[in-house]
């Protein structure tokens, strides 16, 4: 079972962070501060469409900062989907402004609408963490899913990730008699190799989402993460593998009563050749981002140190011994993905410190 300890810290953005960010177009050009979004006079609970509350409460500014707020939200909302075209914006509103209050960041979560169709779309303003910088870009090389954001001194500005949250698609969907039980499993399966590469942690129900795609008679499913704090940080190995989540076990148990052990290894197989075909597509912001991360803290030396020692034993591996932080280790984890593909080993080849 996988269990984290402790809230982690955040980490701030460093000077070769911001670097890698400004050489991909990834810092804003609108500049907002998170702590600017704390300066509400009024708060109301959020409940949902079950009238349960949410956690979530509604602010509300005070007239003169409410006019600069919801412009420079508008704006940077043009910067995250329209590359800052805010002509094509002009219809957009912005029509609340939300704060988590549970856990430890309190994000902000902004709700935009289309006042033609009275469509929305939300984006989310958090405190920048590096750990989580590191997790959206590796998400965005690394998986089949594109992600959006943007960075401003020590602020983050994420896109929503669109899907039914698992603890809700496990209540509410998972034995509704309609779903393709044998793609759901897959698709598990695939994402846990991807989040094990990746080394992103705490993808227990509440942390990733599924989307359902119609195809001819069936459905297809695409499973997304949409927490990045746990990024590179824990020190035990199961802590990345979502099969260890007991949140996750209705998941679990479902694969385990539709698919053989030869066909999970075929998956895997499978996805870390897509992985691998990921990276080569992408090598240059791959080694980019890869080496920025090597030259960065995001966890204690302790986690390190285990995390290296578990995953040389699991791999059987000597070189993950010789990682001095989580970017090295990251490093390691790819290569030895890239090294079992015949087509690419020697291709992508890092050079390392030691």
């Amino acid at each position: 079972m996988a269990i984290i300890s402790k809230k982690k810290v955040p980490y701030p953005v460093t000077e070769p962070l911001e670097y890698f960010l400004d050489q991909y177009d990834r810092l804003s050009p609108i500049s907002i501060d998170y702590n600017d979004l704390l300066r509400f006079n009024n708060a109301v609970p959020l409940y949902d469409s079950q009238g349960e509350d949410s956690l979530w409460v509604t602010v509300y500014y005070p007239q003169d900062d409410m006019e600069h707020i919801y412009s420079t939200l508008k704006e940077l909302y043009a910067s995250l989907r329209a590359d800052g075209n805010l002509t094509v914006m002009e219809h957009l509103y912005v029509e609340r402004v939300d704060m988590c209050t549970y856990g430890n960041t309190k994000p902000f979560r902004i709700r935009i609408v289309n006042r033609v169709n009275d469509n929305f779309d939300y984006f989310y303003i958090k405190v920048a963490d590096a750990s989580r910088i590191y997790g959206l870009e590796l998400e965005d090389i690394l998986s089949p899913n594109k992600v959006s954001y943007l960075v401003t001194e020590q602020t983050l500005i994420e896109e929503h990730i669109p899907g039914i949250p698992g603890d809700m698609f496990i209540n509410n969907y998972l034995e509704d008699g309609h779903q393709n039980k044998t793609r759901l499993a897959k698709e598990f399966i695939k994402f846990n190799e991807r989040c094990f590469v990746q080394l992103l942690g705490d993808m227990h129900s509440s942390n990733w989402v599924v989307l359902m795609v119609p195809d001819f008679d069936e459905i297809n499913y695409r499973i997304r993460p949409i927490d990045f704090d746990q990024q590179s940080y824990e020190g035990r190995r199961n802590i990345y593998m979502p099969q260890f989540y007991r949140q996750n076990n209705p998941v679990i148990q479902l694969g385990m009563g539709k698919i053989s052990w030869e066909s999970v290894r075929q998956y895997q197989a499978e996805e870390r050749f897509m992985i691998a075909t990921r990276v080569m597509g992408f090598r240059h912001r791959a080694k980019d981002i890869l080496k920025t991360m090597r030259k960065d803290i995001i966890a204690p030396h302790q986690n390190v140190e285990m995390l290296r020692d578990e995953l040389s034993n699991h791999y059987k591996n000597s070189r993950f011994l010789k990682c001095e932080n989580m970017g090295e280790i990251v490093t390691e984890s790819i290569e030895h993905v890239l090294k079992q593909q015949e087509k690419y080993k020697d291709m992508f080849e890092i050079e390392y410190p030691y």
